[in-house]
């Protein structure tokens, strides 16, 4: 019978955090990053400052409220896979369900310019691929039973987590990124002058 009041509990604590992040950003976005402040963002979202901090680390983290996830995301893209299935046909899956969505979002291009002009969240970001790069290399070493530097594992994780960035400014993303996991799987072919880049 407890159940059901522990899974209400949480289901309020992911709402708050939820809307402290919306709250947050939508300032960010009106205002600047800089010229805003917790106190503000509180206020906005209707809770108390020590309430912020309860679900976020600081400021940065406000921005991005979902990438404490992707680390867990990416292992589990790799350990979790279906028997038969290929680590990079694993990532490719997960590229595609999961970034496809946010390249696609209204506010995508808003945010993109928000974290590249802000240097506070420009070096948070890089901060924060750095080690989803690490913990998908770890991943990636452990399925086959290598040491976690191997080097091997480690720029496949490199090249997969630029595959974003790579597809963004592509006109068909999705073709984008297809085109880049068959060049991790089959190696890289210098480019038939005939065929044009992804999206042209």
């Amino acid at each position: 019978m407890t159940e059901p009041v522990v899974s209400r509990r949480e289901r309020k604590k992911a709402a708050t955090r939820q809307a402290i992040a919306d709250a947050a950003l939508r300032l960010f976005l009106e205002r600047g990053y800089d010229h805003v402040s917790i106190k503000e963002i509180a206020e906005t979202a209707d809770v108390s400052t020590a309430t912020v901090f309860k679900h976020f680390t600081g400021k940065e983290a406000l921005v991005f409220d979902q990438e404490e996830s992707t680390d867990a995301r990416l292992a589990a893209a790799v350990r979790e896979r279906p028997a038969g299935r290929s680590v990079l046909d694993a990532l490719r899956e997960h590229v595609l369900a999961t970034w496809l969505p946010i390249a696609a979002h209204p506010q995508s291009a808003e945010f993109t310019r928000l974290v590249n002009t802000t240097p506070a969240l420009r070096a948070y970001a890089e901060r924060m691929w750095t080690r989803h790069a690490d913990t998908l290399g770890v991943a990636i070493a452990d399925e086959y039973g290598v040491d976690h530097d191997d080097l091997a594992c480690a720029t496949l994780a490199r090249f997969v987590l630029e595959i974003p960035g790579l597809a963004q400014r592509q006109k068909d993303r999705r073709a984008a990124v297809e085109e880049v996991f068959d060049i991790l799987t089959n190696g890289w072919q210098p480019p038939d002058r005939h065929h044009g880049p992804a999206g042209a």
